[in-house]
């Protein structure tokens, strides 16, 4: 029987979450960070003439104070990863936020996957600041290693066949700062001899930072003995002729080779540790920039066993609607609606701002909850804990604690801290608590920092001594933990 390929209508009921455009502004409003948030807050001042800022020495009056709004101005349980239990729940809070005013007509709902950047303008980091803001002036440019090297090269080599294959030897470096092709490549490409390819790349190697366009780590490290006149060292010897052996600690052949004792060779590696092996790693950054909190955390009382929470927010523009066209004669249908469209926009915009402040620092006092502890004795103290642990404590959707967490700092008595540095697995106790394992880094660390040089404890010992403490650890996840800070094994921290 031939199949039936004819077309059909039919009507089917399912379930989908899709999301408003202003509800998915929202969630950005939500997981920006302070500083990146009065920038497209000064943009959206500028570009609705509906919206002005409360000047500081103005008193505000209490109509221009947002009442509380529904879940969805704060983003809260709209997460493209929830599965269909949430689709309701979701549902809900989407025709909430359309009967508040806060989102569009049910007919212009959006899939999920449509962009998070649409509803703001693009805003640069290099513009609306004054002299006496340096010091929250975001960091200027910073050119790039490769555009370094290429201004060095231009000094250094005149237009021509050499200038040229300088920069494609500045093209071919990797995010090490080291050669990622071969010489004999480079010479094939422009149809010129080794020796021609290998005299720029001297001229390039003699560049900042030392060690750079290194062709092996080996090289790179000789080139910056070089550029310190110590070629002839034996810190040049032991790379050239010992080079294995350095790598893998086996100090007492190159000892034995070079006639030193054990203690100097260790003492020679230890110089050579003091070089840069990724040169290249400190010319493609922009430079560190200053941490602005975007939380603070203070005690309360002289005996310290109640905190508060505050936000950072001193340079978020306090927003209200205008008032200046109101009872204003508009001559056109247009005039109308523009500002009615950018009237109700500004509302939503200040009302949604407001639920932002509210939901951050409720997420942060529940962090202080649950992480007392690290408040009164610090990082070892911490306790494990999740981001549902969080949501379920302030009755929000665990998305919406990860999205207020996201490149956020806080402020606390105890330094500056990211949100997420108070989240971490757990490992279980004798005592039947759990323990974060952040703590139980701190704790290895501790043992390490503790140990006879001469006689480093292994991993096997730091076990036995976790359990001395109570901690139930296997062997393996104390390796693994040393290696994540970047503690060598035993064999090789030895010193002699």
């Amino acid at each position: 029987m031939a199949p039936n390929l004819g077309l059909r209508q039919s009507m089917q009921l399912r379930q989908q979450l899709v999301m408003t455009q202003r509800l998915q502004q929202a969630l950005k409003l939500l997981q920006v960070p302070t500083l990146e948030l009065e920038q497209i807050l000064r943009m959206e001042l500028q570009g609705n003439p509906l919206l002005e800022e409360i000047e500081p020495d103005e008193e505000p009056d209490g109509s221009d104070q947002p009442e509380d709004g529904p879940e969805a101005a704060a983003a809260d349980d709209g997460d493209a990863d929830r599965d269909d239990d949430h689709g309701a729940e979701a549902d809900e809070d989407l025709r909430d936020a359309a009967d508040d005013g806060l989102g569009d007509s049910m007919d212009e709902r959006r899939d999920w996957g449509d962009s998070f950047d649409d509803g703001f303008q693009t805003v640069t980091l290099d513009q609306g600041w004054d002299e006496e803001d340096e010091l929250e002036r975001p960091q200027k440019y910073v050119p790039s290693g490769q555009e370094d090297l290429t201004d060095q090269l231009h000094l250094a080599v005149p237009e021509g066949l050499e200038r040229s294959i300088g920069e494609y030897i500045i093209g071919c470096l990797n995010e090490d700062g080291l050669l990622g092709c071969s010489v004999e490549e480079i010479a094939t490409y422009f149809d010129v001899s080794l020796p021609a390819v290998e005299a720029v790349l001297r001229i390039v190697q003699g560049f900042d930072p030392p060690g750079v366009a290194a062709r092996s780590l080996q090289e790179c490290l000789l080139l910056q003995l070089e550029a310190r006149g110590l070629e002839e060292s034996d810190e040049a010897v032991v790379i050239k002729e010992h080079f294995e052996a350095l790598k893998n600690h086996k100090f007492n052949d190159i000892a034995r080779d070079m006639r030193l004792t054990v203690k100097q060779v260790q003492e020679i590696a230890q110089r050579i540790g003091e070089l840069d092996p990724r040169p290249g790693l400190s010319l493609n950054t922009e430079g560190a920039r200053a941490i602005v909190p975007d939380l603070e955390v203070v005690k309360v009382d002289d005996d310290g066993l109640e905190y508060a929470v505050y936000l950072n927010d001193g340079n978020i523009p306090r927003l209200r609607v205008s008032q200046a066209y109101e009872g204003t004669v508009q001559t056109s249908e247009d005039a109308v609606k523009f500002i009615d469209e950018r009237k109700r926009h500004a509302e939503w915009v200040i009302k949604t701002i407001e639920q932002r402040r509210r939901t951050m620092i409720k997420v942060m006092e529940a962090i202080v909850g649950e992480q007392r502890e690290f408040f009164e004795k610090g990082a070892i103290a911490l306790r494990p804990l999740t981001l549902q642990q969080v949501a379920s404590t302030i009755g929000m959707h665990e998305s919406t604690v990860s999205r207020v967490t996201r490149q956020k700092y806080v402020q606390t008595p105890r330094g500056v801290f990211p949100l997420k540095f108070f989240f971490s697995a757990g490992l279980d106790s004798d005592s039947g608590e759990d323990v974060s394992a952040k703590a139980v880094k701190i704790m290895i660390r501790e043992i390490i920092d503790g140990e006879n040089t001469a006689r480093p404890l292994s991993d096997k010992k730091i076990v036995d001594m976790l359990q001395e403490r109570g901690l139930k650890i296997a062997r393996r996840t104390v390796a693994k933990y040393r290696e994540q800070m970047g503690i060598l094994s035993a064999r090789m921290r030895k010193q002699f």
